[in-house]
């Protein structure tokens, strides 16, 4: 693994500690003074002496100006994946864009049991945490009401919002193969601790988050990573960051070069307030000084919002149909409109509708496979086996067969139907404009979609690669013909044109 070229960011680790409440209050706002960039802090919350995490960050958030906050990660199985959304949300509005997310699958199980939480074996966690991170992101994305019926969780008609004030990333912490390879697949962002993963076993780790991330179309460098630390500032040498400050700008510089790490957060001593004013104050600026002079790049100070920003989270998935910059055509409310004008204006909205059913039934044909693909008690021996890798095949001819159809549609409409109406009305240009580019962007998500049937029948796991292509066409194709009806049919139905 290689420098990515990420800006360096440098926060604090603080404990969420009942007994000492004004204590950890102190703690935040000297790091957000100090000038550090984020502040984590943990969650249990099945520990008696520790605050909510939630109640803490938000009182955090009103005490602090800069920093950003985050739970450094949220206990799943304690935390309602729908609730949880709308919560970051809430705080990154009330914030002013200074919230991020960690997720970890659910540590310590009879602590999560005590409190009521559910009993989740290894991979039931995994798959409850890649369930939570679809419903976290469709119920911040604005749309429709959003349903989804996982084995974990489910939404059947949860509008979505309020939307955070920037695109949050979801930070997973994750060590094991199954969770790095999610990491790789779907987070933004990974965040795993020296105390669990000691420096020498990141890059094999990483190579795994890699992979995953090639696999799925994505550049790993895009997911980036932070990496909780401790350590103590003495006088000699004695391991990792158990020394003087040039030790630590030595190793943490190497961590930036070498394996591409562009967050260290501090869990500091006992001496907590000195070890993050020396940390913020000796060891962040030379880290940098470092890192720049390696990279040959001018030192620049760390802007927190402008280092995590929208562009560094979507790359590699299609622009988004923003309805805000569409171009409206004139109205004429008056003109008159033959029957059979109105007749072929309809028959526009029949072939629309046509499209919108049967993008329904893929969806419910991808959804009852994905919840079979999900149980346990199925597809365990030969036969249930052969069955699924049936259906597997069934539902990724019958996606492919709408692609080609709909391509097939939209092509119709650029080359004959917007010619015919550009031709007749000049006026229509920008919108018939905008249509065309929308249409090419409504080709490369089911390019995408294709890519995913490709690999469906040789690889279980990209069924839910098909999920999210099949959402995202959903969303992007209907807004689409929404838009193409709500201005192509009166001049349709005025000039005549045949459909």
């Amino acid at each position: 693994m290689t420098d990515h070229g990420h800006p360096l960011l440098f926060g604090a680790f603080v404990a969420p500690d009942a007994r000492q409440p004004k204590r950890t209050v102190e703690l935040a706002r000297f790091a957000d003074a100090a000038g550090l960039d984020i502040l984590g802090v943990q969650d249990h919350p099945y520990q008696p002496n520790f605050l909510d995490t939630w109640t803490l960050l938000s009182t955090l958030a009103g005490q602090t100006e800069r920093i950003v906050l985050f739970p450094d990660v949220v206990n799943l199985p304690l935390r309602p994946p729908a609730v949880l959304a709308r919560a970051a949300a809430s705080l990154d509005v009330l914030s002013g864009g200074r919230v991020e997310l960690g997720l970890g699958a659910g540590a310590f199980p009879d602590g999560v049991a005590a409190m009521g939480g559910p009993a989740r074996g290894p991979g039931e966690s995994i798959e409850a945490l890649e369930e939570a991170i679809g419903v976290i992101r469709s119920l911040w994305t604005p749309g429709e009401p959003v349903r989804m019926h996982g084995r974990h969780y489910t939404l059947d008609g949860a509008r979505p919002g309020p939307v955070p004030a920037h695109p949050v990333g979801i930070w997973v912490g994750s060590y094991k193969r199954r969770m790095l390879r999610l990491t790789g697949r779907l987070a933004d962002g990974w965040i795993p601790s020296s105390m669990y993963a000691a420096p020498e076993v990141l890059p094999g780790m990483a190579a795994i988050i890699d992979a995953a991330a090639e696999e799925a179309g994505r550049d790993p460098a895009d997911i980036r990573r932070w990496y909780n630390v401790a350590g103590g500032f003495t006088g000699r040498s004695g391991g990792f960051l158990q020394g003087p400050p040039a030790l630590w700008v030595e190793q943490l510089a190497e961590l930036a070069l070498e394996q591409g790490v562009s967050g260290f957060i501090l869990g500091p001593g006992a001496a907590a307030e000195s070890d993050l004013r020396r940390f913020a104050e000796e060891v962040a600026p030379a880290v940098r000084a470092a890192v720049a002079a390696e990279r040959g790049t001018p030192v620049e100070p760390a802007d927190v919002q402008a280092d995590l920003a929208p562009a560094e989270r979507t790359a590699g998935h299609p622009p988004v149909l923003d309805p805000a910059t569409r171009p409206r055509a004139p109205r004429r409310a008056d003109a008159p409109a033959s029957a059979a004008g109105r007749a072929n204006a309809q028959h526009l909205v029949q072939i629309h509708d046509h499209l919108r059913s049967e993008l329904e039934q893929i969806r419910g044909v991808v959804e009852q496979l994905a919840a079979g693909h999900a149980d346990p008690a199925s597809a365990r021996s030969l036969i249930n086996r052969m069955t699924m890798r049936q259906n597997y095949w069934s539902v990724g001819a019958f996606c492919a067969s709408y692609c080609r159809m709909l391509t097939l549609h939209h092509t119709i409409e650029d080359e004959q139907m917007f010619t015919g109406l550009r031709v007749r009305d000049a006026e229509l240009g920008p919108v018939l404009d905008r249509l065309s580019e929308e249409h090419e962007v409504i080709a490369d998500i089911l390019v995408r979609l294709d890519a995913a049937l490709v690999g469906m029948v040789a690889d279980p796991d990209s069924l839910d690669t098909v999920r999210r292509e099949t959402e995202t066409l959903a969303e992007q194709l209907l807004s689409h013909l929404d838009y193409e009806e709500e201005e192509l049919l009166e001049p349709i139905a005025r000039l005549g044109l045949r459909i």
